[in-house]
């Protein structure tokens, strides 16, 4: 994993904060200084953060838990839609449905129902359905995609949120923080990072800082992805091994003599006693 570089992150603009009075005061300890009436944050303290961040999300990756990703400002959309798809995370970057956390069935319904959708468009009796209709289930499948195309494989509720604007995107931090699901994010100048498990302090307006933020986070998911390949590897070596060693020839076991037991020795004694002849008697 690539470490964090201030220049880099200068470059980007992810000092960039809003103006003093849009200022959230539990952003203090994160703000450099105020140049201009417009505040700058720490990109030290941003380093630090994003190195916390970047760690947690390996440790989870390796696990195999997914990271939904959520950003729905213009800014962003493509670059998290491209960053998550590297990954292979699942993510929202449009209009986020109310309750998708909270009420995590329904929205599986839904995605069933697109699936149930595409199954009818590719059977041979759609064209035998008339115009309207036909036009009536694209549509309906093409609403769907766009909604909710991007999280179709997500079976299970995401195991961690990574929010670009958490005042944009309140509602996904608020039902991520009822479900206690940690939640990442970027916060600028105007948010409360207290709302946030792993808070990075950055410019969340920028594309350049997003896409400079993602990226490492990104890297980190993909070390994750494959050190838990490695680890399969190695288990499906050792679960081959035992088979291996099984069609060996067995070692022939040595047995040693038997020694007779005196009880066994006493009818033979009788024996030899009968079979010998008796000795003539002197007169």
């Amino acid at each position: 994993m690539n470490e964090l570089k201030f220049e880099e992150l200068l470059e980007a603009g992810c000092h960039f904060g809003h103006l003093k009075r849009k200022w959230n005061p539990k952003m203090a300890p994160y703000i450099f200084k105020e140049h201009n009436g417009i505040h700058v944050i720490d990109l030290q303290k941003t380093i630090v953060k994003a190195d916390e961040a970047a760690a947690a999300l390996k440790q989870m990756a390796r696990s195999g838990k997914k990271v939904l990703f959520v950003c729905t400002k213009k800014q962003g959309k493509e670059v998290v839609a491209e960053m998550a798809k590297s990954v292979d995370m699942p993510f929202v970057t449009e209009r986020w449905p109310g309750g998708m956390l909270t009420n995590f069935s329904t929205i599986r319904k839904a995605v069933k129902k697109m699936n149930s959708l595409d199954q009818l468009m590719h059977d041979k009796d759609f064209n035998n359905i008339s115009k309207r209709e036909r036009l009536q289930v694209q549509r309906e499948r093409a609403k769907l995609d766009k909604n909710l195309g991007s999280i179709a494989d997500l079976t299970r509720l995401p195991s961690a949120l990574f929010v670009i604007d958490i005042n944009k995107e309140h509602i996904a931090v608020a039902e991520a923080r009822r479900l206690n699901i940690p939640t990442f994010a970027l916060v600028d100048t105007n948010t409360n990072p207290e709302l946030i498990d792993f808070p990075i302090p950055a410019n969340d307006d920028a594309s350049k800082s997003i896409a400079a933020i993602l990226k490492h986070m990104c890297e980190a998911i993909q070390e994750g992805l494959n050190e838990r390949m490695l680890d399969k590897d190695a288990q499906a070596e050792e679960a081959e091994a035992p088979v291996e060693n099984a069609e060996e020839k067995p070692v022939e076991k040595k047995t040693r003599a038997r020694r007779p037991r005196k009880s066994d020795d006493a009818p033979k004694a009788e024996k030899v006693a009968e079979a010998k002849p008796e000795e003539p008697k002197a007169e």
